[in-house]
């Protein structure tokens, strides 16, 4: 039986063509019968991928074969199942874009990268040596989430700080804002799905005074890997496809509560209102149409 995998990457690297990227990208996943969407700009690669197992290691060799996109960690999961034509259940299509920034802080101006990837980002944390971090470090030890709220309402580390940001883009103002500037003399490990967004957010706190920045390197999904529901985390991580979120074990909490009912639960859903364009963690017995009276700042109440 066919195999329905997901995979999740990313690479930093200067890139002369991106376009001319783009369309060896297009070609080759269309060619693997793949789904998913892929992002490039003059900085990187941000890719999730869909489809069979077998078309996706071919995928990686070949992808693999471009000298900046060598190193690429590629992060596996499992997908939901494969349709009649062997495609991914879990993406509607195939997506290859090429943008300003592979993900969107809205400030393309302050990033740098090179060959060996962004400059100025903080340092990298395996799960391994996170531990060992709370060990010496202990309460003095932050975690920030770089995800959006939503997000963070059914899944993040004990005790972690999470912006009030509903998009990405919404990171600058918010550290612009002199809210979390207690923290600059605290080390501060900085959080998310893969591990891109922390990337870009680690050296953008580093840029603006943040004097001890780490970033958990291969995310949520290396740290859910390696320590399960058995460690810091707490909770489902949230993803951005068909399954909504994965969990690490049988056995995980359930930290989200209903912002119609309060019930728990880790299920999202987008709001039904024509006019309302947000998404809400919201149990089943309550249609999301009744979310639209609430915002963001319920979910983590």
């Amino acid at each position: 039986m066919a195999l329905a995998k997901i995979l999740l990457y990313y690479a930093f690297a200067p890139i002369a063509d991106p376009d001319a990227v783009r369309l060896w990208q297009r070609d080759l996943a269309e060619s693997l019968g793949l789904r998913g969407r892929i992002l490039l700009s003059k900085d990187g690669i941000n890719g999730t991928l869909g489809g069979e197992m077998g078309a996706l290691k071919r995928y990686v060799r070949k992808t693999r074969e471009y000298p900046a996109f060598k190193h690429i960690d590629f992060k596996w999961s499992e997908g939901t199942g494969l349709d009649e034509q062997g495609a991914s259940l879990d993406f509607p299509k195939l997506s290859v874009k090429v943008r300003d920034e592979i993900v969107s802080f809205g400030a393309p101006g302050e990033l740098r990268v090179d060959e060996q990837g962004v400059v100025g980002g903080g340092a990298k944390l395996s799960p391994d040596a996170l531990h060992e971090l709370m060990a010496e470090r202990g309460d003095d030890v932050v975690f920030f989430d770089g995800r959006n709220a939503l997000e963070a309402a059914i899944g993040r580390f004990a005790g972690a700080v999470v912006p009030d940001v509903e998009t990405t883009r919404d990171f600058v103002d918010e550290l612009d804002s002199g809210k979390y500037d207690e923290l600059k003399g605290r080390p501060v490990v900085t959080y998310c799905t893969g591990g891109i967004r922390c990337e870009v957010l680690s050296s953008l706190m580093t840029s603006r005074g943040f004097g001890e920045v780490y970033q958990l390197e291969g995310g949520i999904v290396r740290y859910g890997e390696r320590f399960g529901d058995g460690g810091l985390w707490q909770g489902s991580l949230y993803v951005f496809d068909g399954r909504g979120s994965v969990d690490f074990s049988d056995h995980t909490a359930v930290i989200g509560t209903c912002v119609a009912c309060g019930a728990p639960t880790k299920r999202t859903a987008n709001c039904t209102d024509a006019a309302c364009r947000a998404q809400f963690v919201v149990c089943e017995s309550c249609d999301a149409t009744t979310c639209a009276k609430h915002t963001t700042t319920a979910l983590l109440a």
